[in-house]
């Protein structure tokens, strides 16, 4: 299963990220990359920083159950692998599909001076962040097939650059980017799961 899983991760990666640049790439003539982290120990910064690291730990763990790390005892069980590699496959075509629907305002990162269209349709009429709500079912999935504590560190270090991401740099950006129409987004759709983390409209 560990092999699977690593499979799958090196997949992933290659799709999300490889794939989804040279499309946006052919269709606008711009990767969609803004790899800029910001000033060294800024939050932007750190959020940038959790993310790689989170993706590094997402690769180790894989490889560490190869090498022979044993798995968390309670969760080794069978069902729980194939449970994990159901959630895998599942957030993995999640992912992907709410980057096709994000379409030409398809970006990772952040770039202060630039205007994307806000994107409301699809999976983002159920939650306001459904790529990195998937990416997290897709890394918990993995940990699941391989769970060891380096696979579930990852899962647990890739939660919290997310919610660091979403909450303090790209709301803000949004906001100020798309102002009363950001807000009233935000007042009816949850930030990550429908239902959950809406924001009154007069927040910011």
């Amino acid at each position: 299963m560990a092999g699977l899983a690593l499979g799958l991760y090196l997949a992933g990666l290659g799709l999300a990220f490889g794939w989804r640049s040279v499309a946006q790439w052919r269709a606008t003539g711009d990767t969609g990359l803004r790899l800029h982290a910001g000033p060294v120990g800024s939050t932007a910064w750190w959020a940038k920083l959790l993310f790689v690291f989170a993706l590094l730990l997402g690769l180790a763990g894989p490889i560490a159950g190869l090498a022979g790390l044993p798995p968390v005892g309670p969760l080794d069980h069978g069902g729980v692998r194939l449970t994990g590699l159901a959630l895998a496959v599942a957030g993995l075509a999640a992912t992907l599909g709410a980057q096709v629907r994000m379409g030409v305002s398809w970006r990772v990162g952040v770039d202060p001076g630039e205007r994307t269209a806000l994107v409301t349709t699809g999976a983002f009429a159920l939650a306001r962040n459904p790529i990195f709500t998937a990416m997290v079912v897709t890394s918990a999935g993995l940990a699941l097939m391989v769970p060891n504590p380096v696979a579930l560190a990852a899962t647990i270090v890739l939660i919290a650059s997310v919610q660091m991401q979403v909450r303090v740099v790209e709301e803000p950006y949004l906001d100020r980017v798309h102002g009363a129409a950001y807000a009233a987004y935000t007042a009816r759709v949850g930030r990550f799961v429908p239902g959950i983390g809406q924001r009154h409209a007069t927040t910011r």
